[in-house]
């Protein structure tokens, strides 16, 4: 999206994001997530809207790190169903093509 912002204080944000709580728009009022899109590389793209002013936000999700690529392939290597490493688990990985994802980042874990 072209008319997004981009947001500075992004770690903070996701933070609050991967733990499902609310967070808190720079207008005021609390982020709405409208979307998430991977991108190239492994890191995703999240399109946020400010429940007070209607603005738009992006938020830049990092891509995986070893450690939590590591945690997953230790999961399927003994017979499991991974949980993304960074929402917990409640939130089972889904395969897209490939490659094992989660939803509600868009972050690839592992390949299958």
């Amino acid at each position: 999206m072209a008319d997004a912002l981009r947001m500075e204080k992004g770690k903070q944000l996701l933070k609050h994001y991967y733990a499902g709580q609310r967070m808190e728009s720079p207008n005021g009022g609390f982020l709405i997530l409208l979307g998430i899109s991977p991108q190239k590389g492994g890191t995703a793209m999240g399109v946020f809207e400010c429940s007070a002013s209607s603005l738009r936000y992006e938020i830049v999700i990092p891509k995986a790190t070893r450690t939590e690529r590591k945690k997953v392939k230790d999961v399927l290597q003994a017979g499991g169903d991974p949980d993304c490493p960074r929402h917990g688990p409640d939130f089972r990985l889904v395969r897209a093509g490939k490659t094992l994802v989660c939803s509600h980042c868009g972050v690839p874990y592992a390949r299958v």
